[in-house]
């Protein structure tokens, strides 16, 4: 897949890797240094819900996007109750701005299609404006947060159906 930027011309490059693969790792740390203790992290998670929402072992799939051989963004989508869940997005600060959120949507939405789930329903904090305009340009609409949403640190929650 080809993005054009404003003035450079990146190949993205999409993979499904395990959950420990380095390049996920790598990410994961530069988002949690990015957004900081504010983010849902897995300690407030398992004091929360009893359960951590980022353990290896609910995180079903996780898709990294590379600019050439750099890894550039991240995905983790999950089930829950017969849906797919995006349960983290994020994308390196250089890359912004050059379709990887796109790709990255895209990604998640084929795994949904693929495994033959209804909807993929996801949440983005209030700091994201640019995420909520892709979601809503994508042909995404804006749900109540529902149980167990409603105690995360999430201002909005989305949802795409997916028909026949």
């Amino acid at each position: 897949m080809n993005v054009e930027n404003d003035l450079v011309a990146v190949a993205l490059r999409i993979e499904e890797v395990p959950w420990d693969h380095t390049d996920a790792e790598a990410l994961r740390a530069a988002m949690a240094a990015e957004v900081g203790p504010r983010y849902a992290d897995r300690t407030a998670d398992l004091a929360r819900t009893q359960a951590n929402a980022v353990d290896p072992d609910t995180v079903h799939r996780t898709i990294v996007v590379y600019a050439g051989d750099t890894p550039v963004g991240h995905a983790a989508v999950r089930w829950n109750a017969g849906d797919l869940e995006l349960k983290r997005m994020y994308v390196h600060p250089d890359h912004r701005g050059t379709g990887v959120s796109a790709a990255l949507l895209t990604a998640s939405e084929h795994a949904a299609r693929e495994l033959g789930l209804p909807r993929l329903i996801l949440q983005t904090g209030d700091r994201q404006p640019d995420a909520v305009r892709l979601y809503e340009k994508s042909g995404y609409t804006r749900i109540p947060i529902f149980p167990p949403y409603e105690a995360m640190p999430f201002s909005n929650t989305f949802e795409k159906v997916f028909t026949g």
